[in-house]
């Protein structure tokens, strides 16, 4: 479980991060590395979600009912 919660840590730090690079793209109108950066940002969505989906599913079996 913590190496879950450390991954989800680098996830938000990394979407974070490439919010704050895609407005320094767009403010300097550098528009290919900011498409680049929309893409990093979709994938790590997806990957944070495929994680909170994982660990919901793991404490649902761990639920005794």
């Amino acid at each position: 479980m913590g190496k879950k919660f450390a991954l989800n840590i680098f996830y938000n730090l990394a979407i974070i991060l490439s919010v704050f690079g895609l407005v320094w793209c767009y403010n300097n109108h550098k528009y290919l590395p900011a498409a680049f950066l929309v893409g990093v940002v979709c994938c790590l969505f997806y990957f944070k979600y495929q994680l909170t989906k994982e660990i919901r599913k793991s404490f649902k079996e761990k639920d005794p009912k």
